[in-house]
Parts: structure tokens; C-alpha cells; sequence
């Protein structure tokens, strides 16, 4: 069966922004989904949220998705670095990924190592990155990383901010077609 895991954001939760959507319509394409309530939101640490990546992906195949949103695709990129050499997934999709800390103390956690790019492309089919020209914490220059290093596939979603907020707030994002059409894309 086919499966996808999406990793939330920095406070984020599972019933966040647009992830309920997402869930919708690729279990309505035949998916399993799980969303993890990553620990400690507030100030996420990789030590915390790698192994929670890793119990909820249980053995990874190619028929495992990952779909990682800020603070989510950087802890999808980690994981992809700790594969064994027989252990790859189907693709993975990523929402304002980034590939430093942003300028950010509290996330200088997951970058004490440089990321292994070469490691990280050869675990994966696909590499898609979202990403919006108005993000206020990821500039597009990451999209334009992550396509040279990956050789992801890049949509550019104009006036989008960071894909965030709360389904009460009418400028939340709370709809991402393009997140489960990327992965749907992958499967054929």
C-alpha cells in the first residue's frame, strides 16, 4: 500500500494549515496517511523529531511519500541522510523548504553537520519544492538550491507567504492541491 507521511512545521500540529486537506485527498487516492505530532513544536530539536520520523515511517520502501513543510523538510532531509544503503522512498515533497538555519538560533540544531546532497537525492525517486516569491521566513533562493542539489522539480506558488496559519483565519493556507498532485505525479 502506499504510503505518505507529513511532517508539520515548527509549531505546527497535525490539523494544521493545509495538512487535513492534503490527507483527504491522497487517502481518497488509495494512501495511508499519518501526520505525527512532532515533539516539542515550540523549539524543535532534531534529536526529538529524527527518531519520530522514523517510528512513523517504520521500514521505508518505495512506496513510502514524505512531505515536509519548513521545519518538517529539513527533518525529512536528515532522515533521507540516515537511510542504509538498500532503503530508499518513492519522492518527497517539500513546502518553504530551506537548506540553512534561516538566521534562526532555535534551529541551528539540525544543521551542526553540512547536508549530504548526493546522500539525500540518491534516497529518494522525486524531489518537488513549493515554494512562494512573499515568504516571510524562506527566501526563493532555497527553492533554486534545492532544485541544483536534488534536481527538484520547482512550483512557484506567487503571494502564498508560508503556506501557514489557522484554519480560523481567512489568509490562512488551508488548501495545497499542488502538495498531493506532486506526489500523485510520482506514483504513475
Amino acid at each position: 500500500m502506499k504510503r505518505a507521511i507529513i511532517v508539520h512545521c515548527w509549531e505546527g500540529y497535525p490539523d494544521y494549515c493545509w495538512y487535513p486537506q492534503t490527507k483527504k485527498e491522497l487517502e481518497a487516492a488509495g494512501f495511508e496517511v499519518f501526520v505525527p505530532e512532532m515533539p516539542e513544536t515550540e523549539m524543535p530539536k532534531l534529536s526529538l523529531w529524527l527518531p519520530k520520523l522514523k517510528e512513523a515511517a517504520g521500514k521505508p520502501d518505495e512506496d513510502l511519500y514524505l512531505i515536509g513543510h519548513s521545519a518538517g523538510c529539513i527533518t525529512i532531509m536528515r532522515y533521507l541522510e540516515s537511510l542504509g544503503d538498500n532503503e530508499k522512498v518513492g519522492g518527497v515533497v517539500f513546502a518553504a523548504g530551506f537548506t540553512d538555519n534561516l538566521g534562526y538560533e532555535e534551529l541551528e540544531n539540525f544543521f551542526e553537520t553540512p547536508l549530504d546532497f548526493e546522500k539525500i537525492k540518491s534516497e529518494a525517486g522525486h524531489f518537488v519544492d513549493i515554494y512562494s516569491d512573499n515568504d516571510p521566513y524562506v527566501s526563493p533562493k532555497h527553492a533554486d538550491i534545492l532544485k541544483k542539489k536534488l534536481g527538484a522539480e520547482l512550483i512557484f506558488k506567487p503571494g502564498m507567504k508560508h503556506f501557514s496559519g489557522q484554519a480560523v483565519y481567512k489568509e490562512s493556507c488551508t488548501s495545497l492541491p499542488e502538495v498531493s498532485q506532486a506526489i500523485l505525479r510520482m506514483v504513475k
